[in-house]
């Protein structure tokens, strides 16, 4: 049975998962009764709230989908009793600590490989909990299944508002009147998103690597399956943070999300300048330039002027978020790779840098090394919620990357005329927007079809998009095609 290699390849278990494919049933039941036949019948003691044979079917979908998207993935799971709560709002299936049982079972049965957690203390960089993966016996199970990824869903009920405390722990709530609305609006939201084909029309495959992780690609999955959008707090307070994370294109570079089409149409991304400064000069009533970042060249000695403004908006950022400046410091050169410019500036470079931007800046002085941007993504998520509630009323779809937004080329201005009364209504003003792309609304009536022949020369639509694209639209019964 082939061992786990390397079990920080690895992602959490997803409880979520749900299938009524008939030959998800014929698993279990081969499972349930192979190795699992002294705990059919009346056993005493309370009964589980959510049955083992039900367990056993969310750990074994869960396994079959990272088995799909990589056969060496594996997934983490606690075999600390304490870690499963059925009461938690974060489990909607009701997965308790039965689960650790079903899983030895397993691998005692060699269905499952194993790698045990460790734990060498407090904040240890080696602490992880257990994974597991399909053996090779699961496996040859798996390569006869008729079973796809799309026959695999999430259940409904699944939590969306999300409250993480210390070390990302989650944290339960009561809810309120307000946990309410933000859950029935989220909801409306993925439900949009759900209903739409979103894909990146170059791709010949769906996945993408992100960066490097333990020495291995991180791979993005590109998929309707990637897009169940959650809002995170933090710090168990809802003042902190708030923004909405889970869709693949915040994942993704730029030089992706322009080739992102919806509904087959090519879209438009939507840029706010700035926007942690904005959002603070718009606090404090100060004006900023159209470009913040914009210091005369040679401010910083040898760099270009394009790395000069990518350094500065780094080390401001960096400082919005820090609550010191050997924190700061430390983190900004932790960004950049080894022999970058960005690598070698010490802490008195960056302490001039800073000083010059506060010389410009003056209503920064207090802001900068005081914790701030936990803070104002909370304030760019109520923001971006607009935007959000905006177009789910019309079940169009908005795409939000935090500081940006993509929409399909027939509503840009429509987008930006959003984003102006957003951040009017959050802040007190309209902030500033950059004027990059165009979009069909925006341009004259006897100029609209050269723009849409010109968009259509340039929209690159491969053999991999178009054999995803039918088979999505088989799966729900409808085409897509570009709006005109």
């Amino acid at each position: 049975m082939t061992a786990i290699l390397d079990p920080f390849h690895s992602r959490p278990i997803d409880v979520h998962r749900w299938s009524q494919h008939p030959e998800v049933g014929a698993w279990v039941d081969q499972l349930w009764d192979e190795v699992f036949k002294d705990m059919q019948g009346p056993r005493p003691g309370p009964k589980p709230k959510t049955p083992f044979r039900t367990q056993l079917k969310i750990l074994i979908l869960d396994i079959y989908v990272a088995w799909l998207e990589d056969t060496e993935l594996s997934i983490g799971v606690s075999m600390n009793a304490n870690a499963y709560d059925t009461r938690s709002r974060y489990n909607a299936l009701g997965i308790s600590k039965h689960i650790i049982q079903v899983i030895k079972r397993l691998v005692e049965a060699e269905y499952l490989v194993i790698a045990k957690g460790s734990y060498s203390g407090a904040g240890a960089g080696g602490n992880r909990v257990t994974r597991v993966r399909a053996s090779d016996r699961l496996r040859a199970l798996f390569d006869r299944s008729a079973v796809t990824r799309d026959d695999i869903t999430r259940v409904r009920t699944q939590e969306c508002v999300i409250l993480r405390g210390s070390q990302d722990k989650l944290v339960d709530y009561e809810d309120t009147d307000e946990t309410n609305r933000q859950r029935g609006e989220l909801r409306a939201y993925n439900l949009v998103l759900a209903n739409h084909f979103i894909d990146v029309s170059t791709l010949e495959q769906p996945q993408l690597v992100t960066g490097q992780d333990h020495g291995r690609d991180v791979i993005q999955q590109i998929s309707h399956h990637h897009h169940f959008i959650r809002r995170v707090y933090s710090r168990g307070d809802w003042g902190c943070n708030g923004r909405f994370y889970g869709g693949w294109w915040q994942q993704i570079s730029s030089d992706y999300r322009k080739d992102i089409l919806i509904d087959d149409t090519p879209t438009v991304e939507v840029d706010f300048k700035g926007l942690h400064l904005q959002l603070l000069a718009a606090e404090q009533g100060a004006d900023l330039p159209d470009d913040p970042y914009l210091l005369p060249e040679g401010t910083i000695p040898r760099a270009p002027p394009s790395l000069q403004r990518t350094l500065l908006k780094k080390l401001v950022l960096t400082a919005l978020n820090a609550a010191d400046r050997p924190s700061a410091y430390r983190s900004f050169r932790s960004e950049w790779p080894t022999g970058h410019m960005g690598k070698t500036l010490t802490n008195e470079d960056l302490k001039a840098l800073t000083d010059k931007l506060l010389e410009r800046y003056h209503f920064l002085r207090d802001l900068v090394f005081a914790d701030q941007g936990i803070r104002l993504m909370n304030v760019d998520s109520q923001i971006a919620e607009r935007v959000h509630r905006h177009f789910a009323k019309q079940e169009v779809v908005v795409l939000s990357v935090h500081d940006s937004f993509i929409v399909d080329y027939t509503r840009v201005g429509e987008l930006r005329w959003v984003l102006a009364e957003a951040s009017e209504a959050v802040v007190g003003r309209p902030l500033p927007i950059d004027r990059v792309g165009v979009g069909l609304d925006e341009i004259d009536a006897d100029k609209r079809e050269d723009l849409k022949q010109w968009r259509d020369a340039r929209v690159v639509r491969c053999e991999g998009y178009l054999a995803r694209k039918a088979a999505w639209e088989e799966r729900v019964g409808r085409t897509v095609s570009p709006l005109p």
